[in-house]
């Protein structure tokens, strides 16, 4: 499996290269000639959404068949949590692919809302989850509980868990190294599936010391609060991606230092910044000396567009050049009076 070392220096690699000047929009043919790190890095998502859709399928068969077997009601619900997972995961998959294509003539901003789209339909998806759990869970409480075959049912569950957890932890680490919200998502649904686990082992663990069935249900209730606790984190990131938030707050000053850095400018002003999947976008105004000539003002744009890139591996970049105003009081130049430009205007 890559690591997060291997991915981290394939970002690394393609910041340095800087291969996404090409500025705003890439066609098909574009895209087809970018280094291979990106197309990669593509790859990887598709193939770690396709790992979890794997692994999803066959703890599902062996969960529906042990809740068969003892009849536990937490072992049911969690088979129908995984249910719920593997759909969410095939959405996952289709968020991934889709956000991978290059921008086209009907989305010239590409399709990265498609991340955030998978994000908040997986969190959707997780919440039902839960409600379909605490129903089950309710009900059986009402009527009565019966479980047998407990240790069928605890060894199962103890082998989901051990399985569920490797390819949680793996998703959620090339998520972060890829910056993907819809594996994000799915690496939590699944972390949300190993909690419910967990929980499901407890409750077959105190049925079979204490001899109490009615635990069973009591603990798939506990399972339904952590469950919706991940769920409401999930659904939140998406829609602050689909509602255009601005980009982290450590982001955006990481930003404003580099841009207050720039000899080449005398100042800044208009940053805007948003995200849609893992795609970021930033706009800037920048205010260079009014003697600089358009081709010189323009290069000046083109590196610091560079070099914001090579803080955000392939975010595109808007920067909008303005003449300095004619008393000069904002030109850097030595020869007179420079003003502060740690903060935006």
């Amino acid at each position: 499996m890559p690591t997060l070392r291997v991915l981290y220096y394939h970002i690394v690699w393609d910041a340095k290269q800087r291969s996404l000047t090409g500025r705003q929009h890439m066609n098909a043919l574009e895209f087809a000639d970018m280094p291979t790190t990106q197309q990669e890095m593509q790859v990887t998502k598709e193939r770690v959404s396709k790992v979890a859709i794997g692994t999803i399928s066959a703890l599902l068969v062996v969960k529906i068949v042990a809740a068969i077997l003892t009849g536990s009601i937490g072992l049911a619900a969690d088979a129908i949590h995984s249910l719920i997972d593997l759909t969410g995961a095939v959405i996952g998959f289709f968020g991934v692919r889709i956000a991978g294509k290059p921008p086209d003539e009907r989305h010239r901003f590409g399709h990265g809302r498609a991340e955030d789209i998978a994000g908040a339909s997986i969190a959707t998806l997780i919440f039902i989850a839960a409600g379909i759990i605490a129903y089950e869970a309710i009900h059986r409480l009402i009527s009565g509980a019966t479980v047998q075959m407990v240790e069928t049912g605890i060894f199962a569950t103890a082998i989901a868990i051990a399985i569920n957890m490797s390819v949680a932890r793996y998703v959620l680490t090339i998520a972060k190294a890829s910056d993907s919200v819809a594996l994000e998502a799915t690496g939590r649904d699944l972390m949300a599936d190993v909690m419910s686990s967990v929980a499901v082992l407890v409750g077959l663990i105190l049925v079979r010391a204490a001899g109490e069935p009615l635990l069973d249900p009591i603990v798939a209730l506990l399972v339904v609060v952590l469950i919706i606790r991940t769920a409401a984190g999930t659904m939140r990131k998406a829609i602050s991606n689909l509602m255009d938030t601005e980009l982290p707050e450590e982001e955006v000053q990481a930003i404003q230092d580099m841009l207050a850095g720039k000899k080449s400018i005398a100042n800044y002003h208009a940053l805007r910044t948003r995200k849609a999947g893992s795609q970021r976008y930033i706009q800037v105004h920048i205010v260079v000396p009014r003697n600089k000539t358009v081709e010189e003002g323009h290069q000046i744009a083109e590196d610091m567009e560079d070099d914001i890139r090579a803080l955000f591996h392939g975010s595109a970049v808007t920067i909008h050049v303005e003449p300095c105003t004619p008393d000069c009081a904002e030109c850097p130049t030595p020869c007179e009076n420079p003003t502060d430009r740690s903060k935006p205007q």
